[in-house]
């Protein structure tokens, strides 16, 4: 039961944050926001932040598309991520 309020509580959190890109955005670091600005010129949008084990990882979306940007700005659209939906 608890392991079901817990999740319940994370779905609640995720669909606020999702709501909030502007928040999102404040959240980034220098080099993820330029190399976010760099995707957006080509559809990509802010979806979430993925922060585990302080790995400060930026999540866009562009149709089917995914690309991460690391902590450092790196930018990888070929991640090993999985999105739930």
């Amino acid at each position: 039961m608890a392991a079901a309020m817990q999740r319940e509580d994370l779905l609640e959190r995720r669909q606020e944050v999702l709501g909030d890109t502007d928040k999102l955005w404040e959240s980034l670091t220098l080099a993820q926001k330029f190399a976010a600005s760099s995707l957006a010129q080509f559809g990509y949008k802010l979806s979430f932040i993925r922060d585990v084990h302080d790995t400060h990882v930026a999540v866009l979306s562009c149709n089917d598309n995914i690309a991460v940007i690391s902590k450092g700005g790196e930018i990888n659209t070929h991640p090993k991520i999985k999105i739930r939906l």
